[in-house]
């Protein structure tokens, strides 16, 4: 590393609080950094010109790869014309108007509006108040209660952190607060010992008979609304099992739960498909979305409100007058039109398309190198969301010692061969989730650093004797 390099991060060690981040072994030297400069297409580079595939898109944001200029000329066009200004009482912005208009266009029907933020963490607080007004408004004060998933992750704020359904986010944080319950994970690969013959539909029914045995046992009176990922994200990029939402979905409908869909990773393309809820037959009351709104290029998120919803919501502002919640940067005009701009190059290049071709791509050429391999326990995916999960004893997918941090030395083993895979939490599970633009020569070098990683980190816990 250079010294100009090594100078800028021992300044930032001293002043910057980051995220995900063990704090005294940064702030005292003790835990690596970078500073990335730049990027083009699928790759980024740090000041010192070293060049990374990203294969995980930032934080599966990225979906239009780096360096788009055209998203760029339109921030830059619309901070000529109007920075900002704010959109209470009915203020507005055309690049607004537009991305509304097209986001609900990409819904589908059903969809009515759309209401802005800056993150899925706050859209998801959003979701909450809506939860709590819609109800509010019907009459129903004790209907409050919000079902989340185990290994669910849907922010990090108090009540976002709380619908997240990671150790992590919970532990020492006095979460999650006391309306918010978590129900079984539709983690097929994790099934517990006794449910050893399941099938996949077999397992997607015991999923609902345990949503449906909480519902019952906190009352269905008192439970407002469910939300989840059509496909897990952070929690391990864990595709449903068959069936899943079909069978989830018929519960929620017999009790009267209202249906989020946490897409803030699915959608906008990313699984093959302009939402994850097109792909899985899901039909939600209320949508989340962000990071591929905007391939990251401003901050923006957005919830999208059903008919059904908006029209309680109408009918509230008329009994109590105009809602009680706002943020400042809500529809903000330069994170619109970064998000008109990448719409419009999704669409104009048919990365969604992309994402569903190359990414079966992916998918088998995951299966062809890691399928039989010795420390693989299972390799998974959808479209361009892929995960592989190590396994000390793939046959009875047996789990490493957490001691040996299987996954993090594989993804740093991955870094070391400049390809970016995140290591996900609770677990020995390396992630994927490359730009949208991804090419089949792409994902062949992509897969094959991953491999020369994974081969590594083998040898290694062969020659120390943790696997026999």
């Amino acid at each position: 590393m250079s010294q100009q390099h090594q100078d800028l991060i021992d300044r930032d060690r001293k002043v910057t609080f980051h995220a995900s981040t063990h704090l005294r072994d940064f702030a005292h030297g003790d835990a690596p950094g970078r500073v990335i400069t730049g990027g083009k297409g699928i790759n980024i580079v740090d000041m010192d010109g070293r060049e990374f595939i990203d294969g995980f898109a930032g934080l599966y944001c990225v979906n239009i790869g780096y360096g788009r200029t055209e998203v760029a000329d339109a921030i830059y066009k619309q901070a000529l014309e109007m920075s900002y200004y704010h959109t209470y009482v009915g203020h507005s912005n055309q690049a607004q108007v537009e991305l509304s208009e097209k986001i609900l266009e990409l819904a589908g029907p059903g969809m009515s509006k759309v209401y802005y933020g800056m993150s899925g963490s706050d859209a998801n607080e959003t979701q909450l108040k809506l939860v709590r007004y819609y109800n509010n408004v019907l009459g129903r004060p004790q209907k409050k209660k919000v079902i989340s998933r185990m290994r669910g992750y849907h922010g990090s704020g108090i009540a976002s952190g709380s619908l997240t359904g990671l150790k992590a986010f919970h532990d020492h944080f006095d979460l999650p607060i006391d309306t918010i319950r978590h129900t079984e994970a539709p983690y097929y690969y994790h099934r517990a010992a006794e449910q050893e013959g399941m099938s996949e539909q077999e397992f997607s029914a015991h999923c609902a008979t345990q949503l449906e045995e909480m519902i019952l046992a906190e009352g269905p009176d008192t439970v407002a609304a469910f939300i989840g990922e059509p496909v897990l994200g952070t929690g391990g990029i864990v595709p449903p099992p068959e069936g899943y939402w079909a069978a989830i979905q018929a519960v929620l409908d017999k009790y009267d739960v209202l249906l989020i869909a946490d897409e803030v990773v699915c959608g906008f393309g990313r699984i093959g498909t302009n939402f994850g809820s097109h792909h899985y037959g899901i039909k939600p009351d209320l949508i989340t979305v962000a990071k591929g709104l905007t391939s990251a290029y401003q901050p923006l998120s957005g919830v999208i409100v059903g008919d059904r919803v908006w029209k309680v919501l109408e009918q509230g502002t008329g009994e109590y007058g105009p809602i009680g919640h706002g943020w400042t940067y809500s529809g903000h005009a330069l994170g619109c039109a970064a998000g008109l701009a990448n719409l419009e190059i999704i669409e104009r290049e048919g990365l969604t398309a992309n994402a569903a071709e190359t990414g079966a791509y992916l998918q088998q050429q995951m299966q062809a190198t890691f399928g039989d391999h010795p420390i693989v326990g299972q390799a998974r995916g959808v479209g361009m969301l892929a995960s592989l999960e190590f396994s000390a004893n793939p046959a009875k997918r047996a789990h490493f010692d957490p001691s040996l941090k299987v996954g993090p030395r594989i993804a740093a083993a991955a870094l070391e061969e400049n390809l970016i895979a995140r290591a996900m939490p609770q677990g020995d599970i390396l992630g994927f989730a490359p730009p949208l633009i991804t090419t089949r020569d792409q994902v062949d070098e992509i897969i094959a650093r991953a491999k020369r990683a994974v081969d590594k980190v083998t040898d290694e816990l062969t020659a120390s004797g943790d696997l026999c």
